[in-house]
């Protein structure tokens, strides 16, 4: 149905445009985010380099990951390792801030319109940035949320105390503005004790983290709920100025945000399409007049939207 056309960077095209993506927020009467795992990496939530080297230096050291999607993945032969690993991974990724107010910045600047949020992030930033919860989609599940790993039935578990006992116990300290940090002097145990190990209370399965890797993922009661409500908020805006704000989305998953915003485009004439994401925003043709795309970093387009 599309054909890719894609935008040309350069400075001058960008800050024409960035005026035209301020024009469409104010003229917009609704507007929905689309929000991938770009705009958490422009927050500095990034998985390689300096983060994966300062809390998961001993697992490089042993098994030589060069990011942190590899570790989570990697076949470990106890489960006291293996949640020793996503201990880490989910704290840091989940219960920390992200080193950069970005979330803030968008939470700023849409903070008085009625917005809804689609994101297939699972990293909670939205809502610790002040987004309602009422007004929230996490597609791909939650990395505060545990689920049986069977799963034998349809529910979730808030892990928070949990995950901070096993990275308390390799040895962490837990500062009281929520970051990480390894004493000085003090060597990471790369495991924790049996007796944290989550199991599934019903079945006594061992439990696994609630994201959407396969066909055990859980879609609980809170998940259909905020379907529901990206459902009716669509529908009641469905003629409306709407601005669909495309945000750091990759091609991973294109049929849960890319190509859903681009049909809905097309089929409303009042809609506007804006596609923030340094190096990959593109627009297909047959929405390019509706349009605004804009290679470059989200937190310094925010920035200039924010102060305008």
């Amino acid at each position: 149905m599309f054909s890719k056309t894609k935008t040309i960077k350069s400075t001058d095209d960008c800050c024409s445009k960035t005026e035209l993506l301020r024009k469409a927020f104010d003229e917009s009467e609704a507007v929905l985010i689309g929000a991938g795992s770009g705009l958490s990496a422009s927050a500095g939530f990034v998985y390689t380099g300096e983060r994966l080297h300062q809390y998961f230096f001993d697992f490089v050291k042993k098994y030589r990951f060069s990011d942190m999607y590899s570790g989570g993945f990697y076949p470990y032969t106890t489960l006291e390792e293996h949640w020793a690993y996503w201990s880490r991974y989910i704290y840091i990724n989940r219960y920390m801030n992200a080193p950069l107010p970005v979330y803030e910045q968008l939470y700023e600047l849409v903070k008085e319109k009625n917005t809804f949020v689609l994101t297939t992030n699972v990293d909670h930033c939205f809502q610790k940035a002040g987004f309602d919860k009422q007004r929230l989609f996490y597609t791909q599940g939650d990395y505060g949320l545990f689920q049986c790993s069977e799963p034998c039935h349809q529910a979730t578990y808030e892990n928070e105390e949990l995950i901070k006992k096993m990275v308390q116990a390799q040895g962490f300290v837990i500062k009281e503005n929520g970051d990480l940090i390894l004493p000085e002097g003090i060597q990471p145990k790369r495991m924790i004790p049996s007796e944290l190990i989550p199991y599934c209370p019903r079945c006594g399965k061992p439990m696994s983290m609630n994201l959407r890797a396969d066909q055990a993922f859980v879609e609980d009661e809170g998940w259909h709920q905020a379907k529901e409500q990206y459902l009716h908020f669509l529908e009641s805006h469905l003629h409306q100025k709407i601005l669909f704000l495309e945000l750091g989305v990759g091609g991973n998953t294109p049929g849960i945000i890319k190509y859903p915003f681009w049909q809905m485009t097309v089929q409303n004439p009042n809609a506007v399409y804006a596609c923030i994401n340094d190096g990959e925003a593109f627009v297909p043709k047959q929405i390019a007049s509706q349009s605004i795309c804009i290679n470059d970093d989200i937190k310094e387009i925010l920035k200039q939207i924010t102060f305008q």
